[in-house]
């Protein structure tokens, strides 16, 4: 407290402050990457463990033996998918009453903004069917699901008939203390979201469904499974979900124990794990596999049918059979005996999962990052625009700087004249604030509003008026508030630029901290692009520079650039040409998944991130 209420040593810290400004900022950036990078190297992450007591052993005695029937439920259910061109609600219902459950269906339809021209639907209809096993030692308050999507064509038979063999077995045995769930959704994600919304009695997406006319208890754990092959060499388990949610670590754990015990191959991200940690191609494999994770989670979509579950807390997994060229095969009987080994632990659970971790990085299934871990790299990232923030105050407040003392950037200090400048009003920063965020809304509003007018002057179709219109609103809005500025008088001093690139950077930081808390991934993707490029901007020095690297760091180029490196990591490159293509479906499927889901990374980028990159822009072109 001393040294801030001495005026004379207040005053040599301000100065240091200033010198090393510059310095302090780039040593912050490295440390920052630095430290993330680190994460994936094998002493700096831990080693998994079982927190719930409940499911801290995988000591229970499986009994499945049905993978034959389980083959033959899959090849029964694909003959009658073909013949009914759908998914065969009538033959599901039929063979879950005979195995003994209570039989529930549910028509559901959904219009979308636009038309989806990947999948080619646009009006979606459908119908789930689910099956009740009710628990004979427990009343109806507790419940597990286990979900399979009816995919197209040949995807997904295995996964129905390993069900319904897992329903038949469950069915014969009396340790069950909570009521199970089997459940056939149609149509991927919309599907399941109408299942949810019905089962919760909410409608926050606009489907609509035919009600629930059967429930059981409040759902403790879901696991969704997809099996396309009658054996398979490694299971891979997806984590992500809805607006970068992860589940319980614990359920995780729990699943790779369970492959563990059985000899069973086991993946996330498509990677097995090294056992020779201590290299450097084992450090490279881990940060592959921490990076993947990384780019899913900021998609903010989900990766399977469990990402919708996540929204209403019931921590869930998405299990997908791999059937490799690897020279170990696996059968539906091992399938089935490890999915049976999770559910009985399930069964064991007294409350809700919740002693493990929410928030982690994995870069292998036997280590994980906790967000004790990995949040310091984002907080020194942070530091750059705290730095820089409190370097333009000290400038504004000319407090106790001689007018000969070098700043930190290298300006001059200020001449006598400008001392005795009077302060700008902020009516200043007023025109710039309204119009970039002006210019987000017209990014989120107009597109979905916009697409008949676009459609009926334009060779286009509905999906591609959409797509055009953002990218033609978001490249307008380089031109528009870059002149703003000039309808107040004597808004044009070095006093107005600064001011903004003040509240600029101070509105970046909070936007980033905020985003973080909820979605690490987006938060620290965007954060090391845009964070050194703000930091650096200014109207004076390398004009065109500033303005190319500028450019290089909005949000769209940092999409483009994150969809190469995914190719790259899961080492299936692609040409310029299928990248811009990859890029336009990814802003088509942002647009979707927050209509239809409710993913909030297409609104937090138009009506946040955009305007405070065009406030960026907008000091780069002061005058």
């Amino acid at each position: 407290m001393g040294l801030l209420s001495d005026p004379y040593r207040r005053r040599a810290l301000s100065r240091l402050l200033l010198r090393l400004n510059t310095p302090l900022c780039v040593i912050s950036f490295l440390v920052g990457l630095g430290w993330f990078l680190g994460l994936a190297f094998h002493p700096f992450t831990l080693r998994i463990y079982m927190s719930e007591n409940a499911m801290g052993s995988t000591m229970v005695e499986e009994h499945f033996v049905h993978g034959e029937r389980a083959l033959s439920y899959a090849r029964e259910f694909a003959g009658h998918k073909k013949k009914a061109g759908g998914m065969p609600v009538a033959w599901l219902e039929k063979t879950m009453w005979n195995l003994g459950l209570e039989v529930y269906k549910q028509s559901f339809s959904r219009t979308l903004p636009f038309p989806d021209e990947m999948r080619e639907r646009y009006m979606v209809k459908g119908t789930n069917v689910y099956g009740i096993l009710r628990a004979p030692r427990a009343a109806s308050t507790e419940s597990l699901v286990l979900s399979v999507p009816c995919s197209e064509g040949q995807q997904n038979n295995q996964a129905v008939g390993l069900m319904l063999a897992l329903a038949s077995h469950f069915r014969g045995q009396i340790y069950w203390a909570k009521d199970i769930i089997f459940l056939v959704n149609e149509h991927d994600l919309i599907g399941m979201e109408a299942w949810l919304e019905a089962y919760h009695d909410v409608n926050v997406t606009e489907v609509h469904s035919s009600g629930m006319l059967g429930r059981a208890g409040a759902i403790q754990a879901a696991i969704s499974l997809e099996l396309s092959s009658d054996v398979i060499t490694s299971f891979d388990v997806a984590v992500e979900g809805l607006n970068g949610q992860l589940p319980n670590l614990d359920l995780v754990n729990l699943f790779y124990s369970f492959c563990q015990k059985n000899g069973l191959l086991c993946t996330i991200q498509g990677k097995l794990q090294r056992t020779d940690w201590d290299s450097l191609p084992a450090f490279v494999h881990s940060l592959q596999t921490m990076l993947l994770m990384v780019l899913k989670q900021g998609s903010g979509r989900p990766q399977g049918d469990h990402g919708l579950f996540l929204r209403y807390h019931i921590e869930a997994i998405t299990l997908r059979g791999i059937n490799s060229f690897r020279q170990y095969k696996f059968d539906m009987g091992m399938v089935g005996t490890t999915l049976e080994g999770m559910f009985r632990k399930l069964n064991n659970l007294l409350e809700r999962l919740h002693q493990s971790y929410f928030f982690y990085l994995l870069p292998s299934l036997s280590r994980f990052v906790s967000i004790g871990l990995y949040m310091p790299a984002f907080g020194f990232l942070i530091l750059i625009l705290v730095l820089k923030a409190l370097d333009l105050w000290m400038k504004l407040s000319r407090y106790d700087v001689d007018p000969d003392d070098r700043l930190c950037d290298g300006d001059q200090g200020p001449s006598p004249v400008a001392l005795e400048e009077p302060k700008p009003s902020l009516l200043t920063l007023v025109p710039p604030l309204l119009i970039c965020h002006a210019t987000g809304l017209a990014l989120y509003f107009v597109p979905i509003l916009g697409q008949q007018v676009a459609t009926q002057h334009f060779p286009v179709s509905e999906s591609e008026a959409v797509v055009l219109t953002v990218i033609a609103i978001y490249v307008a809005g380089l031109a528009l508030p870059h002149n703003t500025h000039r309808v107040l008088t004597g808004s044009g001093s070095d006093r107005g630029w600064m001011t903004l690139k003040l509240v600029s950077l101070l509105y970046l930081a909070m936007q980033l901290g905020c985003i973080a808390l909820i979605n690490f991934s987006l938060g620290f993707l965007l954060a090391v692009t845009m964070v050194p490029v703000a930091a650096l901007v200014q109207p004076t020095g390398p004009k065109y520079l500033y303005a190319v690297l500028l450019v290089l760091v909005t949000p769209a180029a940092t999409l483009l650039f994150c969809i190469f490196l995914y190719q790259e990591l899961i080492e299936y490159p692609i040409s310029l040409l299928e990248g811009w293509q990859r890029f336009l479906q990814a802003i088509a499927e942002g647009l979707l998944d927050h209509h239809l889901y409710g993913s909030i990374v297409f609104p937090f980028i138009a009506i946040f991130v955009y305007p405070c990159w065009l406030l960026l822009w907008n000091v780069l072109f002061w005058k």
